[in-house]
This record gives C-alpha cells, sequence and structure tokens, in this order.
C-alpha cells in the first residue's frame, strides 16, 4: 500500500516579474533536506511565485512550508529595505 501525499501549492504576487525573479533565485537554492521528507518545487509566471510543496506526514510538510515563510518573508524585507530592481541602461 502506498501512502497518498500530502501536496500544498502557493502563489506568491510581487509587484513585477523582477522582483518574482529574485525571490525564486534566492529561494530556490534552499533545497529541502532529503532526510526531511519534503519536496519543494518554485516556478515564476509572470509577476507571481509559484510554490508546490509535497510531504508524507502533516508535521514535515507544517515544518516546511514555515521554513519556506521564513525564508520569504527575509526576502521581503531584503527587498523593501533596498528598493526595487534597478534596470541597467542600455549601451
Amino acid at each position: 500500500m502506498t501512502e497518498e501525499k500530502l501536496k500544498v501549492d502557493l502563489s506568491v504576487p510581487f509587484p513585477t516579474e523582477d522582483e518574482a525573479q529574485i525571490a525564486y533565485g534566492t529561494l530556490s537554492v534552499d533545497s529541502e533536506p532529503k532526510r526531511g521528507g519534503v519536496k519543494k518545487e518554485l516556478t515564476v509566471k509572470g509577476n507571481l511565485l509559484n510554490v508546490h510543496f509535497e510531504a508524507l506526514e502533516a508535521r514535515m510538510m507544517r515544518v516546511g512550508v514555515n521554513s519556506f515563510f521564513d525564508h520569504l518573508n527575509l526576502v521581503i524585507q531584503t527587498m523593501e529595505r533596498f528598493g526595487p530592481p534597478q534596470k541597467k541602461p542600455k549601451s
């Protein structure tokens, strides 16, 4: 008998696609540990950062999602502190 996985899907809106890409680049380097039992997949579509989680146990899911929100909060605070990304002038 195979256990059915728990699934959580989140869409996090950002003011711009550039900011969604920055969040993606920052958060995607933090993969979930294999022993944690949580699989996390991030994608960007326009200004939305989409996150898909899968886990076998509710406790593992809670820890994985809470950890993601802690990191997301730090990324958002950092972007707010330093302002929106600057466009590079065309040469």
